[in-house]
């Protein structure tokens, strides 16, 4: 037995079952290690972007970890983005980086990299394996890191730590603690400052605050105190649609932001972060709520939510049998015809969606409207892009499918961001993942056609054009998919979309409609 075969053992122990891998040399030995051990899924991602986004949609829908492993440093730095993202979501994930031998390092070969510093920025915890005899610690501490709160652990793997010898031992199963109790004091000055603020208070939500049960408790009281609820910009994971409590988003365009928190006096964080603006604008602030508001935490990430909640409403005799404020019926928007526009699409996805859907979404700028829309659709899970990095969209999807092969996924996708990890349509491919991609084809970066109005630049000059348009050559969505062994078909009007779509329900496996807009 060698170091890879304890280190895959430890992971199956505590029930990490998947592996998303862009492998190398220095891993090979945790390669065969994993080919003796079929019971841990092996997922091939073509980019290590590709690796990390997957993986990262596959712990928003089970909340445990998923294992990566990655090609030493630069590996590792093509897997960054995505693992901002994952941070920012703040999900469990382990990362086994490899690396040289230990005394191939001194030597200064092509590949050898400062692993601990590319990976300290992204991670929550890092730690470099000492030989094979350290494998089971390294990973039990890994295990409980990515846990306890969740968070992503880098983990690097010599070469020789994998194939050195180890004791053969029964490997551990772990216990975890459970979610931080969040104590009465602080219960009890959130409640004093609803019941006594001077104006409006506020509730944002996020993480597991952001389920179907969480929300009620917070809907409930929302209708019984008159508080407003929010959701975070980007969403980590909501349940969403009809009988569920349906959160304002906070939008992403600072001036739209800043006038929906305007009148907010109290504004209570559970599990969220305070909003800020996602970038400095001149002559604007940094924070969306006024400087005057008092902004209370009742719960952090890694603590209890739905018990600080239940204890709030408790504490602000708030009645268990509240009513509460639920989106009961469809929206009434007309079915949209002839030309296809962004709103088009969001409409039809609303009123299409099917039950117990999950939804990706990285439609940027397009699919705007798709969430206020999704209060009206049928149940399903809601994720976006938590970190701002492009290029989560369609590993999020292949991640999700991964965890939840009994459930359709939609990738909601602009086309500039898809480009950044258009590989995951082969993963998909080989997986036979139920995913449809919708490409809202504008052939632009349309965020930063906006992005350029809001510093003020109002005539956009071919330079400028040249860096933001992709519309020489354009790109052929339908093309690009089936090379990649995605079938696909594009979408010029509102009833070919509609048709598109209806086939794409009515089949599983995975599916690509360019959505020319």
């Amino acid at each position: 037995m060698n170091g890879a075969d304890s280190l895959c053992d430890t992971l199956l122990a505590n029930d990490i079952k998947v592996c998303f891998a862009n492998p190398g040399t220095s891993e090979m030995h945790f390669v065969a290690a994993l080919d003796r051990k079929p019971e841990l899924r092996c997922v091939l991602g073509l980019f290590e972007g590709v690796v990390t986004g997957a993986a990262d949609g596959y712990a928003r829908m089970t909340d445990r970890p998923a294992v990566t492993l990655l090609h030493t440093g630069p590996g590792l730095a093509n897997g960054l983005a995505n693992l901002h993202n994952a941070r920012r979501a703040r999900i469990p994930m382990i990362n086994i980086v490899g690396d040289h031998a230990s005394y191939h390092l001194p030597l200064d070969a092509p590949l050898t990299t400062d692993i601990e510093s590319l990976a300290a920025p992204m991670s929550n915890w890092v730690r470099r394996i000492a030989g094979p005899e350290d494998v089971v610690g390294s990973v039990e501490a890994a295990y409980r890191a990515s846990l306890s709160p969740p968070g992503i652990a880098t983990l690097i793997l010599p070469a020789n730590a994998a194939w050195g010898k180890v004791e053969s031992a029964p490997p551990n199963r772990l216990d975890l603690p459970a979610p931080s109790v969040v104590g009465m004091d602080v219960v009890r000055e959130v409640a004093e400052a609803v019941r006594n603020a001077p104006g409006r208070v506020g509730i944002v939500v996020s993480g597991a605050a952001a389920r179907a049960d969480c929300l009620a408790i917070a809907g409930q009281i929302a209708i019984a105190r008159d508080v407003r609820l929010f959701s975070e910009v980007l969403v980590t994971r909501m349940e969403r649609g009809i009988g569920r409590v349906a959160p304002t988003c906070i939008p992403y365009p600072i001036d739209a932001a800043l006038e929906l928190l305007d009148d907010i006096d109290v504004l209570v964080l559970v599990g969220a972060p305070e909003p800020v603006a996602f970038f400095a604008y001149p002559g604007k602030p940094g924070r969306l709520v006024r400087d005057d508001c008092n902004v209370l935490v009742l719960a952090k990430h890694g603590d209890d939510s739905h018990g600080a909640l239940e204890a709030l409403r408790d504490e602000l005799g708030v009645r268990r049998s509240q009513p509460l404020p639920r989106a009961t019926a469809p929206s009434d928007e007309p079915t949209p015809n002839g030309r296809l526009t962004d709103d088009a699409i969001a409409v039809m996805m609303a009123h299409k969606l099917p039950e117990n859907a999950i939804v990706c979404e990285e439609a940027i700028t397009s699919a705007r409207r798709f969430f206020a829309l999704s209060a009206f659709a049928a149940p399903h899970d809601f994720l976006m892009t938590t970190g701002g990095a492009i290029g989560a969209g369609i590993p999020l999807a292949t991640g999700a499918a991964i965890a939840c092969p009994d459930r359709k996924v939609f990738n909601l996708q602009a086309d500039g961001s898809a480009m950044y990890t258009v590989q995951g349509l082969w993963t998909q491919a080989r997986e036979n993942l139920d995913v449809v991609t919708v490409i809202f084809s504008n052939r632009s970066y349309a965020v930063l056609h906006a992005e350029m109005r809001n510093v003020g630049v109002e005539v956009i000059g071919e330079n400028a054009r040249r860096m933001l348009d992709l519309d020489h050559p354009p790109l052929d969505w339908v093309s690009m998919a089936q090379g990649l062994g995605v079938e696909a078909a594009r979408a010029q009007s509102c009833e070919e979309f509609a048709d598109l779509l209806d086939s794409a329900l009515a089949r599983r496996g995975p599916f690509l409609i360019e959505a020319v807009i």
